[in-house]
């Protein structure tokens, strides 16, 4: 099989189970965000990908967005309320005690920016990992800590989806 043939292939899979994509798309968002499957799942690739798909495939662009934006912001709220729980005890959960540093990093970055920690950590890997973590640690009140996360989540999710269907739209309309 060709590139092209496998490409072809998987679009015309994703047509004929366009419900599928709906879970998955919520799930990868909120595994991206979520402190400890963050670290090992590699989904803003995944995403990026599936956007050039979702474009290929004439599915509705909303409800994706929206189911983006609402795993991602609901992967945040559970790092922040376990690092308001927990405190300093998350540092003994894996993979955390494997990379005690990225706590460290974090928990500097956080007394730095303060709520716009939240808001920036989002668009970089690891700090996306641990900056809801290190706010529930830290003590930031909810309500700041909720405005800059639905903020970053609605820019995170149109940032990470829009430019493979954009893209796509585009490309069809310029070639023909």
């Amino acid at each position: 099989m060709s590139i092209n043939e496998i490409i072809n292939w998987i679009i015309d899979v994703v047509r004929q189970h366009e419900i599928c994509i709906f879970p998955i798309i919520f799930f990868l968002a909120f595994g991206e965000s979520l402190v400890l499957f963050s670290l090992m799942l590699p989904a803003t690739l995944i995403l990026l990908a599936l956007g050039i798909i979702i474009g290929e495939s004439n599915i509705a662009f909303l409800p994706i967005f929206f189911l983006a934006t609402a795993g991602a912001f609901l992967g945040d709220c559970v790092s922040y309320y376990i690092g308001h729980h927990y405190k300093h005890r998350v540092i003994d959960i894996w993979p955390l005690s494997s990379n005690p540093y990225l706590l460290t990093c974090g928990q500097t970055f956080f007394e730095r920016w303060g709520v716009f920690s939240i808001f920036i950590g989002r668009f970089f890997g690891p700090l996306r990992a641990v900056m809801p973590l290190v706010s529930g640690i830290c003590g930031m009140p909810q309500g700041y800590f909720q405005l800059a996360n639905i903020a970053s989540a609605i820019i995170w999710s149109f940032s990470i989806l829009a430019p493979g269907v954009l893209g796509v739209k585009w490309l069809s309309l310029w070639l023909g």
